[in-house]
């Protein structure tokens, strides 16, 4: 009887030795076998999203801030007063007559601007000038001058009253026409032809050019 009860433990114990594995304590919890995946399994986790927000792409354009430079200053503005040019033209000297006397007449000459008139009362500051003059082609008095003066010979077409300065030694006062190549030194003022001629009479006659209004003494 003995001996059945003890195969009874020995069947029992290796019974549980057979269904709890062997050196397992049979109270024991089994432990759970690592799992591992099948071969060709690819065990990388999937690839984590990024959970930061996209960027912003709506933000406003940058604006340049800053102000145009705007030039405040004021144009500059000449204040000078323009030039006056309505001043009154400067009162010239009057100018130096030459005077002419012929058989107690007094003949005005008003000079021509040239340099011949000017040499011609340049000689006449110096003293009256005498000169004896005869007719020549019927509309001129002409003598020697008894100096050579400059000549600004031009072609002219004379009239009665006109003063001429002849080959740049004689002097001629015209009563009349005559066209030549010769200078002009002024004009006598105020008388007609026919005045002119009575004054300056017939034939030879001697005529003293001077500066002054009054006749010298003879």
């Amino acid at each position: 009887m003995r001996s059945v009860n003890r195969w009874s433990k020995v069947a029992a114990l290796l019974a549980a030795l057979l269904l709890t594995g062997c050196g397992m304590n049979p109270n024991q919890a089994p432990i759970a076998a690592e799992k591992t995946d099948p071969p060709g399994t690819d065990a990388q986790k999937p690839a984590v999203i990024a959970s930061a927000e996209p960027e912003n792409n709506s933000a406003e354009p940058a604006v340049d801030s800053v102000e145009p430079t705007v030039d405040s200053a004021e144009p500059t503005v000449d204040s000078a007063e323009p030039e006056n040019n309505s001043a009154e033209p400067v009162n010239m000297e009057e100018r130096t007559m030459i005077y002419a006397y012929v058989n107690e007449s007094m003949l005005a000459i008003c000079p021509t601007e040239n340099a011949s008139a000017e040499a011609f009362i340049a000689l006449l500051k110096t003293g009256d000038v005498t000169v004896k003059m005869h007719d020549y082609g019927s509309f001129e008095k002409v003598g020697p001058l008894g100096a050579d003066l400059v000549r600004s010979d031009e072609q002219i077409t004379t009239e009665p009253g006109d003063v001429i300065l002849y080959q740049g030694n004689q002097i001629t006062i015209y009563y009349g026409v005559n066209s030549w190549h010769f200078t002009r030194l002024g004009k006598v003022q105020g008388l007609s032809q026919a005045e002119l001629r009575a004054i300056l009479g017939d034939g030879d006659v001697s005529v003293t050019f001077s500066l002054s209004e009054t006749p010298s003494d003879p």
